[in-house]
């Protein structure tokens, strides 16, 4: 057999046959499809489609499965004028066909209804519903079996609450949605196969739908114009449809499914009122009133026993901890994204030393009352965060919560920075590990404690990245206060395991180890001249982290060395050890600086044992120093510079105090003159400084260079700001110095014997 030539003539005959072979129900559908949209239906091929769908029944399965088909296409092509085409044919066959075949054809448009309410267009979802409602009018003859409207409760209960842009697409959103829980109702409620659309899964998404609708319904006589206007449009008025399609809901209820129906109306009534931030806020300002009320009768008894005062201060601090019990209860039960929200506003209010951004007045408090109200707020928001998991760090601890929670954790109150460490804890033990680390000790095997734990999140190690520092300095500041009792050294040891724990990549481990080794240098050189019990706390913590940390990260080399050092100091210094240093009575040592170097954690040794293992070790060499803030002066912390005596020291990291005593304590030996004036041994020793702080600023990261110039510069700026505070004071003058007085000007006359001039001023 002779193929054929191709040519131009031979896919027109394979065309015109294909087409000739396609069922009449395809081209009959085909053909009611005008070339432009826009020209709406054809009429004409209509009429043929219906007759011929009325004449075989049996054939509305398959044409509607096809309509379906082509309308699928047509709504994810966003060909808009061929869905609105193929709607309009579905909704004249329904109209047009009630024959027992009609069954099949319903679940076709029904289909296509759900494509229409699902998708994102306004159009299309106010079109879906106008047929479904359609539908829903007609009386079919048999009821169907199997058929749910699960689906159609949810979508057109989303309806409901449309927050559309535009208010007036909202408003037509939300009154399709109501037209469309009302033609819900319409279809199954007489349907006994279709009792299911009174349980209490649709009833509550039906009833607060149309109950949310219905809360401006005082405002409809001023949105809709004079009582004379026609019914119509109040029937596009979201509130007054809902209130009708709920009169009818109610109407249709009987005995058995009434409960259900109006559970949820008593459900929303409790919802209806104050918000939860006003909630709150009541709360707060009862607190507040209370604490208030407790230091004035404290001030008003002072200086005599009153025995009635003290019943009163008892019943005050019932009803304190009972609000705070009511904060925590409410706290607790809030969804997360709500939760948050009370812990930002919770941390709003309490009042900080230096500042002026709490929203609380605490004038009338004063210094015992503000603090009373800052343990008790604290307190509150460590109620709130009990038992808070976040998926991210970032979201427990964001940008604006964390300075505000941060900085009580420097104040002069061990109590207040309990609290605060304890609510870093709720946030940051995703794994409830935080039992398991309760207590300071050496932990033999850290595996028998079963920690739990996952790989360190992308958006966790950005986190750390950016905050970690904050989070290292007040942990390093905290470790250094003088009034640091043992649950402080504590929970300070359980931050730094936490961490560990949830945060911890190998960037993060070097700098716990920077600041674990900074807190040993800073025992043992005691520049803030802490007690001895404080010094060797902080070497035991500083061991008891390091071990868990080196079990932790397995690195044997490193582990080796930490138990090395333990063994020897449970020999030779068990008091820097917190098994002993913590017990009630514990030998104390008279001076650190006489120690061994076996007994201290060294950078050499550590950096040796995890550079063998991969990490990247440069950092250890550089000393930890924390970032310099205004926190410091806010939280009403020491000043380190004093007041009367003014010293300029360029290098903060020397004491003179320490020089003074070494020096004084050295003794004079035939070396030490000759080593006085070997001048060869300076020259080498400033080399030897030169060549480590050109080494520093070539391998240490820019933050720690930063850090340490900027605490260099704030240190030098305090210390000129005082010098220039005395020297640029007027000198007293002996005609006298103009006062005011109960508002009246009064000259006070210093004698010129008592005036007190420069030095070279006197001759």
């Amino acid at each position: 057999m002779r193929r054929a030539r191709p040519g131009a003539n031979m896919p027109i005959r394979i065309c015109c046959c294909c087409g000739a072979l396609r069922p009449r129900f395809k081209r009959l559908v085909d053909n009611i499809f005008p070339e432009d949209p826009k020209d709406g239906l054809v009429k004409g091929d209509m009429e043929k489609l219906t007759f011929y769908a009325v004449s075989a029944p049996e054939k509305l399965d398959r044409i509607g499965t096809y309509l379906a088909d082509k309308l699928t296409r047509d709504v994810v092509r966003h060909r808009t004028g061929n869905v609105l085409i193929a709607m309009e044919a579905l909704d004249q066959l329904l109209m047009a066909c009630h024959s027992q075949s009609i069954k099949p054809f319903v679940e076709s448009f029904l289909h296509m209804v759900a494509k229409l309410l699902e998708s994102g267009e306004p159009q299309l979802q106010m079109l879906g519903t106008n047929s479904f409602v359609k539908f829903a009018n007609i009386e079919e003859d048999t009821p169907s079996y199997h058929r749910r409207y699960d689906f159609f409760v949810s979508r057109f209960s989303a309806m409901c609450h449309s927050s559309y842009d535009d208010p007036e697409i909202q408003r037509e959103i939300r009154v399709a949605g109501i037209r469309g829980i009302q033609g819900v109702v319409r279809k199954t409620v007489n349907d006994e196969l279709q009792a299911t659309i009174w349980e209490p899964q649709h009833m509550d998404k039906i009833v607060p739908s149309l109950l949310f609708n219905m809360q401006k319904l005082e405002d409809v006589d001023s949105r809709i114009g004079p009582p004379s206007s026609p019914d119509g449009d109040k029937e596009e008025n979201p509130a007054v449809l809902a209130e009708n399609c709920f009169r009818e809901l109610l109407g249709r209820a009987t005995y058995g499914n009434m409960s259900n129906a109006v559970r949820p109306v008593f459900d929303i009534l409790p919802g209806i009122g104050p918000t939860v931030l006003e909630v709150f806020n009541t709360l707060l300002k009862h607190l507040r009133l209370s604490v208030e009320f407790e230091a004035g009768e404290r001030r008003g008894s002072m200086g005599s026993v009153n025995v009635s005062t003290s019943t009163k201060d008892n019943d005050e601090r019932i009803v304190q901890n009972a609000i705070i019990q009511t904060i925590g209860f409410f706290g607790s039960n809030l969804p997360d994204y709500q939760r948050s929200e009370i812990m930002m506003f919770i941390m709003g209010k309490v009042p900080v030393f230096g500042t002026t951004t709490h929203t609380l007045d605490t004038s009338q408090l004063g210094d015992l009352g503000t603090r009373r109200i800052q343990i008790m707020l604290l307190r509150s928001l460590l109620m709130v965060t009990s038992g808070y998991k976040a998926k991210t760090i970032v979201t427990a601890l964001p940008a604006p919560f964390l300075d505000p929670i941060l900085s009580p954790s420097l104040m002069e109150d061990y109590e207040l920075r309990q609290l605060v460490l304890e609510i870093m804890h709720n946030l940051i033990d995703r794994h409830d590990n935080r039992a398991k680390l309760r207590g300071i000790r050496i932990i033999p095997d850290v595996a028998d404690l079963k920690i739990k734990r996952e790989k360190i999140s992308k958006q966790d190690a950005s986190f750390m990245k950016k905050n970690g520092q904050q989070l290292y300095r007040h942990i390093y500041l905290g470790c250094k206060e003088d009034d640091n009792v043992q649950k402080n050294f504590e929970l300070l040891y359980t931050s730094l395991a936490l961490i560990t724990i949830e945060l911890a990549n190998e960037e993060v481990v070097i700098d716990l180890i920077r600041v674990a080794i900074a807190l040993q240098d800073n025992a043992i050189v005691n520049e803030d001249n802490l007690p001895m019990f404080h010094r060797c706390a902080m070497m035991a913590l500083v061991a008891a982290y390091l071990n868990f940390l080196s079990q932790m990260i397995a690195v044997p080399a490193f582990c080796q060395h930490v138990s090395k050092v333990i063994e020897i100091r449970t020999m030779e210094a068990p008091y820097f050890l917190p098994e002993h240093i913590f017990r009630d009575k514990c030998m104390l040592p008279k001076s650190l600086e006489k120690h061994e170097k076996n007994l201290y954690f060294l950078t050499n040794k550590i950096a040796e044992s995890l550079g063998g293992s991969g990490y990247n070790v440069e950092k250890l060499t550089v000393p930890y120093v924390p970032q310099v803030t205004d926190e410091d002066r806010l939280s009403r912390r020491k000043s380190i510079v004093d007041t009367v005596s003014i010293q300029v020291d360029i290098l903060p990291g020397s004491n003179p105090i320490d020089n003074m005593i070494s020096t004084t304590t050295e003794e004079i030996t035939f070396e030490a003159l000759k080593k006085a004036i070997d001048t060869n041994g300076m020259e080498e020793q400033e080399k030897e400084k030169r060549r480590l702080v050109i080494e520093k600023f070539q391998k240490a990261p820019f933050e720690e260079i930063a850090a340490q110039c900027e605490t260099k510069a704030n240190f030098l700026h305090d210390r000129l700001a005082q010098i220039l505070e005395l020297t640029i004071r007027p000198p007293p003058s002996p005609s006298g110095t103009l006062t005011i007085t109960s508002g009246h000007a009064q000259y006070q006359s210093v004698p010129v014997y008592e005036m007190k001039f420069p030095d070279l001023c006197v001759y």
